[in-house]
């Protein structure tokens, strides 16, 4: 297929799903992504469409955001070895809140598994994938539904918020970088995500590679009151990713890093086999951050009992790797 070909192709692809992994356009044209990566660089200096890590979208800087269905093709390996993660921090018993988006509806699905566990969310997919969870109680959000996303938003879902306290809040969003934190792009999503950061003790972030060094236009965590970042390791030509990745850990982000592959290294950091007992090489931990709010940790009287996060070595999945912050 001639270069010509290979672009009008890809640009059709992405005018049909508003958002295309470099791995999906890979296997649709027969190349490697090198190629497409090349193809797609040469098409967003056209204008036609603009490049983001792992994948290209439609033009629309700051003020587009793709919907459920094309999310949901972007990443999808990435998306579940951090579920995979993230899942390990959540203890038996835990009350917490999960928030929108197509990485913590995976993390949903593994939650299942948890007895005990008290789940409060907008999200309608986050519900769904916990409906049949025997031993798992849901509590939903009141407020507007979105459809592009499946969520409740409005002063509707901020008010049933009030007063709850909860031990952690899992969310995502459409970018994060280390200067601001996590953003989304649509404003009454940023509100509600907002609302959920301040029900939670701890705020762990769910964030593929992808999404590393991107701005968009609200922001919902400031990274001062981010605790955890959950990611996958970026790959070896991701330079932004990975210099992102060392500047939230310097600015006392905890980074948990998950390779679907079974070996996880933060950047700089060799490869390590298997679980956090049979590290090769020496494990660099990073301490919880402190609480960043104005709220005691135990969220006083009458409120659920909070437990402390489970450290790295404690979780089921060892996959990780910790960045050690290089200054504070």
């Amino acid at each position: 297929m001639f270069a010509a070909e290979r672009r009008q192709l890809i640009l059709e692809m992405v005018r049909a799903n508003g958002a295309v992994s470099l791995r999906e356009l890979a296997r649709v044209v027969q190349t490697s992504e090198v190629t497409v990566r090349r193809d797609v660089r040469a098409l967003e200096a056209e204008g036609l469409l603009d490049r983001r890590h792992g994948g290209a979208v439609l033009p629309g800087g700051f003020t587009r955001e793709s919907g459920f269905p094309q999310k949901s093709h972007l990443a999808t390996a990435e998306k579940t070895a951090i579920a995979d993660l993230a899942a390990g921090f959540v203890e038996e018993g835990e009350a917490i809140v999960v928030g929108a988006g197509t990485t913590t509806q995976e993390l949903a699905r593994r939650l299942a598994r948890v007895p005990g566990l008290t789940v409060v969310t907008n999200s309608l997919l986050v519900a769904q994938a916990l409906a049949h969870a025997n031993r798992v109680e849901v509590v939903m959000t009141g407020g507007t539904l979105r459809g592009s996303n499946y969520a409740l938003v409005g002063s509707g879902a901020e008010q049933s918020l009030q007063g709850l306290r909860v031990s952690r809040a899992f969310l995502s969003g459409s970018g994060l970088t280390a200067e601001r934190g996590l953003s989304t792009s649509n404003m009454l999503s940023a509100s509600v995500d907002r609302a959920l950061v301040q029900a939670a003790g701890e705020v762990v972030v769910l964030a593929d590679h992808t999404k590393l060094g991107s701005d968009t236009m609200f922001q919902t965590v400031p990274t001062d009151l981010i605790t955890r970042l959950v990611t996958d390791e970026p790959p070896g030509h991701d330079d932004r990713a990975a210099t992102e990745l060392q500047a939230l850990a310097d600015q006392g982000v905890q980074i948990a890093v998950a390779n679907g592959s079974g070996v996880a290294r933060g950047p700089g950091q060799q490869g390590m086999e298997g679980g956090p007992g049979d590290r090769k090489g020496p494990r660099r931990d990073v301490p919880l951050p402190g609480q960043r709010r104005n709220h005691p940790p135990g969220g006083g009287a009458g409120g659920p009992q909070l437990r402390s996060a489970p450290s790295l070595s404690e979780t089921s999945g060892g996959r990780v790797a910790d960045l050690a912050p290089r200054r504070r």
